[in-house]
This record gives C-alpha cells, sequence and structure tokens, in this order.
C-alpha cells in the first residue's frame, strides 16, 4: 500500500478527479490502480476565492509499489498498515473489576475488559441514554434539575451532549482503535479521515448504547442510577467499594480492583477520596464565557463567497492569544451551527457548555472563549480549592441569571463597555433554558474578564466582526477540565493498590479520544496486575 499524501482537489471534485490526482503523484496509469482510500480530508480556506479540499490517500497497487515509488513523487511513500492485537493478558484475581463512570473512559476501558474474559461491573451514578435525554430536556424545558441525570452524568459521560469532537493533541497508536471502535459502533464513516472529526449529539447516543450492548453481551454488567459513595480499603489496598442505588439501598461489592472514569464534575467522588488518603494533587484549568454569533456570519467570515457551500457546511475557527495580563485566552470546544445549553449538575449553580448535532446546521455558531487559571489564582491552599473556586462562579451566575436555571448573557458591546444589558438584538440566544439580560463582569473574578475583554478585540483582528457588538456572551463556561490530579504511578495504580484513576475527571486526558486512550491503557495495566490475590 501506498501512502499520498496533500492531494489538492477543487470543491465537488469526483472520484474519477481523485484517482486522476494519485495517479498523477505515482506517475503511473490510473489503470494500475487496484484500489483508492482517502485517510484524511481537510479544507484550506486561506485565500477565499480559491477553497479547495486537501486529501491523504492510500492506494493498493497491481504492480511493483517500490519500482512506482523509485519514480513517484515526494508526496508518495510507503503506508505503515495499522495492526492492533489485543494483549495476551490474563488477569491473576478471580474477583470482578468495578468500573466507576460510563464515559469515554470507563465505556473503552469495560469493553477491553470484557473481551478479554473479565466481566466488569459498571457503577454509573446517571441514567442510560434515553432515560438521560429526557431529564435534559425536561431540565431545559421545565428547569427541574436531576443532579445524577444531566449534561455531566449518565450513560456516555458529558461528551455525549456536547459535539462529540474527536479532534485530540495525542499521538497515541490507540487513537485509531478508538476511531474504528466508534464507526463500528454507528458513528458516521467521515470521522475516519475527517481531519475535523466530529459526530453530533444526536449521533453519540445510539453509539453508545451499542457500546453497552457489547459490554452486557461478553458477561459485563452496567447499573445505572449507582454512585459510588466508599472505597473499602485495608493494607493500603482496596478491598470493595460501596454505592448507593436508585432507592436508597447502599450496597457493597468485593473486589480488589476499581477503575475511576468519573469525568471532571464527579465533585463528591473525588472529595470521598482526598478523605480516604488518596494523593491528589491542583492542576491549572480554565474558566470563561461562551460567544456567539450568526451561523451565517461565521461561514462568510470563513469561506467568503463559498460559504454555504454544501460540501463545506458550517464554519469553524481556532484562536488563541495572549494578553497584557500574561494570560492565555483560546477558542475552545467551537460549535459551528449550534446551540449553548444549559450543563448544571448542582443545585443552585449554572455552567454552560456547546452543543452541536451532525448536521450543524442551527441558526448560531458558538464557541468557548477560556482564559488559563493556575493554583495561585485560588484564594485557598486546599488540594480540592479549585472546586471551590469553580462553585462560587456558578452560584454567582445563577444568581445573577435570577434564580431559576436562566443563563446569564450579555452582549458584547455592553460587556466590552461595562453596562449591564436590557435585551438582545441580531443574535437571539440559544441556550433552550432561556438567559437572563446581566452584567457578567459580576459573575467572573476580574482577571479573567481583563483577559476576556483584551482577547475579543485582538481576536477582532483575527477573524474580522468577531468583536461585533450584538454578539452575546453566556456565562460561566468552568467545567472545560478537572482542577484536580489524582496521582498515579507507572502501573495507574493511586497511592492505594487497585485503584486506577483514569480519564478526564483524575486529570489524565481531555476531550472523548484522550480519554477513550486512556480507559484502554487503565484496562491493560488492570489485566498486567501482578499483584498477588
Amino acid at each position: 500500500m501506498i501512502k499520498i499524501t496533500e492531494l489538492k482537489l477543487p470543491l465537488g471534485a469526483d472520484d474519477t478527479e481523485l484517482l486522476s490526482a494519485a495517479a498523477k503523484e505515482l506517475r503511473c496509469s490510473e489503470k494500475h490502480i487496484k484500489s483508492l482510500e482517502v485517510t484524511k480530508k481537510a479544507v484550506d480556506s486561506r485565500k477565499k476565492d480559491n477553497i479547495f479540499f486537501v486529501c491523504n490517500v492510500e492506494a493498493e497497487l497491481d504492480i511493483c509499489e517500490e519500482t512506482v515509488l523509485r519514480r513517484s513523487s515526494s508526496k508518495a511513500s510507503i503506508a505503515a498498515p495499522f495492526i492492533y492485537e489485543e494483549p495476551d493478558l490474563k488477569r491473576n484475581s478471580p474477583l470482578r473489576p468495578v468500573v466507576a463512570g460510563f464515559g469515554p473512559a470507563g465505556m473503552f476501558a469495560a469493553l477491553t475488559l470484557s473481551r478479554a474474559g473479565v466481566k466488569p461491573i459498571v457503577l454509573e451514578r446517571g441514567r442510560d441514554a434515553d432515560r438521560r435525554a429526557a431529564d435534559i430536556e425536561l431540565f431545559w424545558s421545565a428547569r427541574k434539575l436531576d443532579e445524577n441525570s444531566n449534561v455531566q452524568f449518565g450513560e456516555g459521560g458529558a461528551g455525549t451532549f456536547s459535539d462529540g469532537k474527536l479532534t485530540t493533541g495525542i499521538k497515541d497508536k490507540l487513537c485509531k482503535k478508538v476511531f474504528l471502535e466508534l464507526a463500528a459502533k454507528g458513528a458516521p464513516k467521515e470521522i475516519l479521515y475527517s481531519a475535523k472529526p466530529h459526530i453530533g449529539t444526536d449521533n453519540l447516543i445510539s453509539v453508545v448504547k451499542a457500546f453497552r450492548e457489547e459490554i452486557i453481551s461478553l458477561g459485563g454488567e452496567i447499573r445505572f442510577e449507582c454512585r459510588l459513595t466508599d472505597v473499602i480499603t485495608a493494607n493500603s489496598s482496596v478491598f470493595g467499594v460501596t454505592y448507593i442505588d436508585a432507592v436508597g439501598n447502599i450496597i457493597d461489592i468485593e473486589t480488589d480492583t476499581l477503575l475511576l472514569c468519573v469525568g471532571h464534575s464527579a465533585r463528591d467522588t473525588v472529595e470521598m477520596l482526598f478523605n480516604k488518603g488518596v494523593k491528589m494533587s491542583q492542576k491549572p484549568f480554565s474558566i470563561g464565557v461562551r460567544i456567539e454569533h450568526p451561523r451565517e456570519f461565521i461561514d462568510k467570515a470563513q469561506y467568503g463567497a463559498f460559504a454555504g457551500h454544501p460540501l463545506l457546511g458550517a464554519a469553524d475557527y481556532k484562536m488563541s492569544c495572549h494578553t497584557k495580563h500574561d494570560r492565555g485566552v483560546y477558542t475552545f470546544c467551537m460549535c459551528p451551527g449550534g446551540t449553548v445549553v444549559n450543563a448544571s449538575s448542582e443545585r443552585r449553580g449554572i455552567v454552560v457548555n456547546g452543543m452541536s448535532k451532525w448536521a450543524r446546521d442551527a441558526e448560531n455558531s458558538n464557541s468557548a472563549l477560556l482564559v488559563g487559571i493556575s493554583p495561585c489564582d485560588f484564594p485557598k491552599e486546599h488540594v480540592l480549592s479549585g472546586f471551590d473556586f469553580q462553585r462560587g462562579i456558578e452560584r454567582a451566575a445563577f444568581v445573577s441569571g435570577g434564580g431559576d436555571y436562566s443563563t446569564p448573557a450579555q452582549l458584547v458591546g455592553d460587556f466590552l463597555g461595562g453596562v449591564s444589558s436590557s435585551g438582545f438584538g441580531g443574535v437571539n440566544p440559544s441556550c433552550p433554558t432561556g438567559v437572563s439580560p446581566s452584567n457578567i463582569r459580576r459573575i467572573l473574578p476580574q482577571k479573567v474578564i481583563d483577559s476576556i475583554s483584551a482577547a475579543i478585540l485582538k481576536m477582532d483582528k483575527m477573524l474580522e466582526g468577531f468583536a461585533m457588538p450584538e454578539a452575546v456572551l453566556t456565562a460561566p463556561e468552568t467545567r472545560s477540565s478537572s482542577p484536580v490530579r489524582i496521582l498515579r504511578n507507572d502501573f495507574f495504580q493511586a497511592n492505594i493498590a487497585g485503584l486506577y484513576p483514569c480519564g478526564e475527571g483524575a486529570g489524565y486526558s481531555g476531550g472523548i479520544v484522550s480519554s477513550a486512550v486512556d480507559g484502554i491503557r487503565c484496562a491493560f495495566a488492570v489485566m498486567a496486575d501482578e499483584r498477588e490475590f
């Protein structure tokens, strides 16, 4: 197989044009190319009057590849095949491992263990995907919050009700495995080659259900509405776990292995572990707001006359800058053609996030606008003071929004001018719980306000119109990552043997793909555990 990189194709190019472009780079006849597979596809929109696709492909030939490569262009090389084999590991312990949390880390950990013949017990504090979706809809329409079944908690984790973005900065070879697994479970096949892959909330619900079904078919067990409340320990080792079920029963499970995949919002679980003596440390994180513009405006700004082209879809952007306040500010989790959602999980607190469906055809496009926060910004040195810092902002937002889960929002022009908003104009706020015109300067710390103000003006020079006065800011976005890292050793275990901190909530990943990879790695570590049981 030969890999060819950076093939430039006009919008609307068909398979014939792709084949012709590949043959040109290989300097061979098209008839010698038996098959051609696109492995990466990106949009080059740097010149608004000449937007095109850039593709990487793999070609199978019916003639000697080495001979072809000697005369082909520099864009061609031998393609390294992706080979994945489950490690040949056998668990020593007769006890079933417990996985706490069924987000990306927990799903992939449980699936990996199940395929290895181990029958994990998964404890998920939230509900299954269908009932969870109903709970979220009830919260958004009637503002009735279920603290255990919401945008943060439930089958699939927080990523299920976002955009299902699969972009990642890690280079682990298991990333390919994650993509293949998601596609096999029903995610759109485009994720296998798109440069900016996403699944969409509307597709994710069925995908996560497919994970559940395979795990159960292999003997695993998933217990919904079961919240981990204690880890039973002896001699600095896990001896069992305690959980509370939907009707309040307190139940113990004997186990020597707990994979902790609880996500970044399970503050009560992390606090319980801290009180049990589990070692952890503070870590940097980010807070900020969501900024909304009309989707058509962003499309026009990024694609010019090509805006609205059916092959391009809704446009995205990614920007970052440093302000004079010596803080990094960046856009995050940009949702083209999406909505801002109320992602609260604690009573009397407001958290926002962004969500897009697969089509990305909603009226607005939005992105988080985040400011880096370091432990020195916390008012206290306690390891868990980052939680207090986040919670204080979330509660201030609840009050600012009127105390009924309306999210506080403000026009960009008013925000920059330092005045409260009294209404909205050219951009309709999309948050389904409704918004309350506010002054979000009263919610966020001054250093964050100053940084966001400066960044909006700087980013306006990168994307003209970004600072449009009628754009809408909705606050606060506080849960982009965990402010805590639960320490683990080279064998993925905490200072309590048999406890495996995993994924985003433990501070080891950020996003669906890296969390899934960490879940697989932790499952491997469980299988390789050489403790005597």
